[in-house]
């Protein structure tokens, strides 16, 4: 009965998709403009953290982040197929592989130390110009969040304050009754965009060259302020607004989630500087009896 007709609907789905015509429908409908923006949205993350595992480690909590808060926002309520084919295999990834192969690309591009005056052509000018808004350099980041705890700390924060710029739009035109295309939301993306990309240069200088750095620049901290900011205005103006409590099962990934986090530094960071602590104390009460 109910078995003979979940492998008779399976083929009925099998046949209608393997149709050559039904399944380049299928791809029309799914690919549009949006899956475009998505790959260039990742794209240009690829460029701002430079480091394959920080953007899929991102990726995935963004997805994770979808399904959390989906009671809330319900375009966030995708089928699993858009989330993990569509979304990250897919748009994701395309858009991180062109990413860091364009900071590959661009890492062994020679600098060219003249003004602009001694450059000749109106397109060698031009070009000239428009290199002032790229990046300084275009080397690979490598986030150690695990070869210490501070560096731990710092990526935790560093991947909390992109899962909060990721999520504040959506909050933001909902709250405020704004399409996707209105002029202001595409100007905070690209406004967030242009800050982001000195923000984490000066963040990752502090973090692994402090003798360069010895506090984060300005662009790390106008960052860290703007999404501070639209959070404050995202909690003033959604009182009332999402009434439907958090799912239990929702509460329950998230404690166990915490709790990882929480025991993961403790036993990698905590219980070696514990055990060394002890050592040494050791030593000196052996040093004392002699």
């Amino acid at each position: 009965g109910l078995l003979y007709d979940s492998f008779q609907y399976l083929g009925e789905r099998i046949t209608f998709i393997t149709n050559t015509s039904n399944l380049s429908r299928l791809i029309q409908n799914a690919i549009d403009i949006f899956c475009l923006a998505h790959a260039l949205g990742w794209f240009g993350k690829a460029l701002i953290l430079r480091d394959y595992w920080f953007c899929w480690i991102l990726s995935i909590a963004f997805e994770l982040a979808e399904y959390s808060l989906q009671h809330q926002l319900p375009n966030f309520a995708e089928c699993w197929w858009d989330h993990w084919v569509l979304d990250v295999l897919l748009c994701n990834w395309l858009g991180i592989y062109v990413g860091m192969r364009t900071c590959a690309y661009f890492e062994v591009k020679h600098f060219t130390w003249r003004s602009i005056q001694s450059t000749k052509g109106v397109r060698r000018k031009t070009k000239r110009v428009l290199k002032q808004f790229t990046p300084h350099d275009w080397t690979e980041f490598h986030w150690e969040g695990t070869s210490s705890f501070a560096s731990y700390c710092a990526v935790f924060l560093l991947l909390a304050t992109f899962l909060a710029a990721e999520l504040n739009p959506f909050y933001l035109k909902s709250l405020l009754w704004m399409e996707p295309s209105h002029p202001i939301i595409i100007s905070r993306l690209a406004g967030v965009f242009m800050c982001a990309l000195p923000a984490v240069r000066e963040l990752y200088q502090y973090l692994n060259h402090p003798e360069k750095a010895v506090r984060m620049g300005q662009h790390a901290w106008l960052l860290f302020a703007t999404i501070l900011t639209e959070l404050l205005i995202i909690f003033k103006w959604s009182r009332g607004m999402f009434a439907e409590p958090f799912p239990t099962y929702i509460k329950f990934a998230w404690s166990v989630g915490s709790a990882l986090l929480i025991v993961y530094p403790s036993f990698k960071f905590g219980l070696p500087t514990i055990r060394r602590y002890l050592r040494r104390a050791e030593r000196k009460r052996l040093n004392k009896i002699e």
